[in-house]
């Protein structure tokens, strides 16, 4: 069966990347602290990678949860 999975979490480094886009890397840039954005050959992302994702990703999830009966926001456990 194949995967449509588009993020990846690596518990041990705690780190979260989000595919964009299959592609081949040619540069990665630091958006913000521990946020990275890497990008093709021609400056299209491919993926975004957050380190300390669970510090990160927290304040989100909590806001998610807190608003999950509205129905203007939508999310995905998939």
């Amino acid at each position: 069966m194949k995967s449509n999975k588009q993020f990846f979490y690596d518990r041990k480094a705690d780190v979260l990347y989000l595919l964009v886009k299959k592609g081949k890397e040619e540069e990665v840039v630091e958006v913000s602290p521990g946020v990275n954005v890497e990008l093709d050959g021609q400056g299209k992302l491919l993926g975004i990678e957050i380190l300390n994702a669970s510090a990160a990703v927290q304040p989100i999830v909590s806001a998610v949860k807190s608003h999950r009966d509205q129905t203007d926001y939508l999310y995905s456990t998939n």
